[in-house]
């Protein structure tokens, strides 16, 4: 199991960048890698609240973890502090055993320079993740959520 670790700067009030990350509607729009789409099933903004989310490949090349091109994850929300932190504990819907265990999403959010830092920690990737792929969706998804907060 491996750990993706990444930071980025946000031109955005951290309230804003927090409505961002517990909001159903803004995570369909943010948290997916280029060449997916995402649907979010399920997503309960509270200690214990449920996660259920599907990312589908855009081309027909593309292959996925639960059906033959979408990846689908639930999980759990194990702690949420108001604009300062969210964690999540999720795992891949897949038999593959490549692909089974528990993922931990940790966000953390500072105010910095009139904006927002945000760093997000990614442990325990199964084995079939590659970290590079895993680090590369979260860079474009980070670049995605900064463009819907920051206008």
């Amino acid at each position: 199991m491996t750990t993706t670790r990444i930071s980025r700067h946000i031109d955005a009030p951290r309230e804003k960048v927090w409505q961002a990350l517990i909001d159903p509607d803004a995570i369909a729009r943010w948290r997916v890698p280029t060449g997916m789409t995402s649907e979010v099933h399920v997503f309960e903004p509270r200690a214990g609240g449920a996660v259920r989310v599907s990312l589908t490949y855009e081309e027909a090349a593309g292959r996925g973890k639960t059906t033959a091109r979408t990846d689908t994850y639930r999980g759990r929300i194990t702690q949420l502090v108001a604009n300062e932190r969210i964690v999540e504990v999720d795992w891949f819907e897949s038999d593959d055993p490549a692909l089974q265990g528990e993922m931990t999403i940790t966000i953390t959010l500072a105010d910095s320079g009139g904006g927002t830092d945000l760093r997000a920690v990614h442990e325990g990737l199964p084995p079939g993740v590659a970290a590079a792929d895993n680090e590369q969706g979260w860079r474009e998804a980070l670049a995605r959520l900064a463009s819907l907060v920051e206008s």
